[in-house]
């Protein structure tokens, strides 16, 4: 595969991940900070924030186990919930933890692509 067709590779890709609501306006903000000298800096990042995350999906996983302590505990959440009861908040917390996995992989997926593209010249960069 030339550079040409795996810039634009990377590009559709990218895009994609926009198009699907996966992506917003911060992960661009991340992309201005990155430059020659750490041509891996968004996907350092993206790889910091999946660690601690998963950290934090797990605790909040862990406070689920005790439904009354939820209700007590996370109201906010609780009243985010659809349902208004500790089952509407599991499953919706389910749901997210389901779009952070797929996130993740679309990420890792991306990352991957555009490191075997090569560096990638200013150029090929998205405005």
């Amino acid at each position: 595969m030339d550079k040409n067709q795996s810039c634009r590779q990377v590009r559709l890709m990218r895009q994609s991940l926009f198009d699907q609501g996966f992506l917003d306006e911060q992960f661009i903000q991340l992309e201005e900070l990155q430059d020659d000298a750490n041509p891996n800096f968004v996907e350092e990042i993206a790889t910091s924030y999946y660690r601690d995350s998963y950290r934090s999906l797990q605790a909040i996983e862990l406070a689920f186990i005790g439904a009354k302590k939820v209700k007590a505990e996370c109201q906010q959440f609780r009243e985010y919930c659809n349902a208004g009861n500790g089952e509407g908040c599991m499953r919706t917390f389910q749901a997210l933890k389901n779009e952070h996995a797929t996130l993740k992989k679309r990420l890792e997926a991306y990352f991957q692509m555009a490191r075997q593209a090569g560096p990638i010249e200013a150029s090929c960069r998205p405005k």
